[in-house]
């Protein structure tokens, strides 16, 4: 466990997170937001992500697909091209003309995807064959929603090449400018459809026990650290999430048993990865409602284990508010607390927890828009020249 916090530690102390100096322990969580036309980062990127920059502030990038058949969404980057990796230099530019640190979120959503996504009409590929539940529907570059097409499994012989894409991938981020990179094996994407055993039905080395399930994420988290090192490495799970299906029978002895494998792998290499991010349970709970304001208590008790067992900086996220985020860091639950919903309507967010200013309303309809700037860039600061006093005061 990290030994950085103590009884008074606030969302407002500092915290050393491997070679960077955070000023604040308010993290921008990485979230979808489908405005990278064509898979390119824009103009609008560099707004958006400047915008809720501060100096010594922790940001942490929208899912980036790792390759061509990586994506389940319409407009979302890659970090797989020449293009992608010259456009990127621009949003991570802007961030650290703020001051900020920023990391990239390696993402391939593996069967959350569709035919329509994938180079050639291919079919997505996965841990299974299983397709989604009709719970599910994806959606498609025309803004209509429909079912996910259903998957294939990938061979044991293929599973080599995914996990280059990953390794080339954290490459091409450094070489864009990101301070480092985070590891996507939750939200039932492509990692986590390894780990689940609601999903892999695999009968090779990649399934059955808890050491096959977790072998494709470890492989992958070694290539990624043998590419860039520990230093620039976070890596994100959240074993008691459903989402996309994505169920264990075991959600505290899956995310015990990946925490082992990550603690073996930092003693084994001296070093320590930047951290490890989990998802609480509350996020499937507040999902599609405001944040919440009551713990829920099981969940709460499966993080704190998961907490105790890892060696390294603990980031959590998952319906926090402000008082959740200040009683989590004050009684050592999370080193560092990420905001997703809250940070998309307010720009400023450190600054307004820090203030306990009233919050902008986000507008969930302009999500997963296109539009660069409704939705996107145009929530206000809480006023003129707040930019500049988010980072003078924080």
């Amino acid at each position: 466990m990290a030994d950085n916090s103590s009884s008074t530690t606030t969302l407002f102390s500092p915290y050393k997170l491997s070679n960077f100096n955070l000023s604040h322990r308010v993290v921008l969580a990485p979230m979808t937001r489908c405005r990278a036309l064509n898979g390119i980062p824009n103009d609008a990127l560099a707004e958006y992500y400047s915008q809720r920059s501060s100096s010594g502030g922790l940001l942490i990038t929208e899912g980036t697909s790792i390759s061509p058949s990586a994506s389940g969404f319409p407009h979302v980057p890659g970090i797989y091209s020449e293009e992608q990796v010259e456009a990127w230099r621009n949003v991570v530019d802007a961030v650290h003309a703020k001051g900020g640190i920023i990391f990239c979120q390696l993402w391939h959503v593996g069967r959350a995807s569709h035919s329509v996504y994938q180079p050639g009409g291919a079919t997505p590929v996965s841990s299974t064959a299983k397709p989604l539940s009709k719970r599910w529907t994806i959606l498609k570059p025309d803004g209509s929603f429909g079912p996910y097409s259903n998957p294939r499994a990938l061979t044991t012989s293929e599973i080599p090449e995914i996990v280059e894409h990953y390794r080339q991938s954290a490459i091409n981020a450094v070489r864009a400018g990101f301070d480092g990179i985070e590891v996507h094996g939750a939200h039932g994407y492509l990692i986590d459809q390894f780990l689940k055993d609601g999903i892999n039905d695999r009968t090779d080395k990649y399934g059955g026990s808890l050491e096959n399930r977790c072998r494709f994420l470890i492989q992958v988290v070694r290539a990624v650290v043998s590419a860039i090192g520990p230093e620039r490495v976070g890596v994100r799970i959240s074993p008691a999430i459903d989402h996309l299906d994505a169920t264990d029978s075991d959600p505290l002895g899956l995310g015990l048993a990946v925490i082992e494998r990550l603690n073996s792998l930092q003693k084994e290499l001296g070093r320590k990865l930047a951290y490890l991010h989990v998802t609480q349970p509350r996020y499937t709970a507040y999902g599609k409602t405001e944040h919440g304001s009551k713990r829920d208590q099981e969940g709460v008790h499966l993080t704190r284990k998961l907490r105790i067992a890892y060696d390294g900086t603990f980031m959590c996220s998952g319906g926090f508010n402000r008082k959740l985020g200040m009683e989590a860091v004050a009684r050592g639950d999370a080193d560092l607390i990420s905001f997703g919903r809250l940070f998309i309507s307010n720009p400023d967010l450190p600054l307004r927890f820090k203030l306990n200013a009233p919050l902008n309303k986000y507008n969930r309809k302009t999500f997963y828009t296109q539009d660069p700037v409704i939705g996107y860039t145009d929530y206000p600061f809480l006023g003129k020249g707040s930019e500049t006093e988010l980072n003078a005061r924080l």
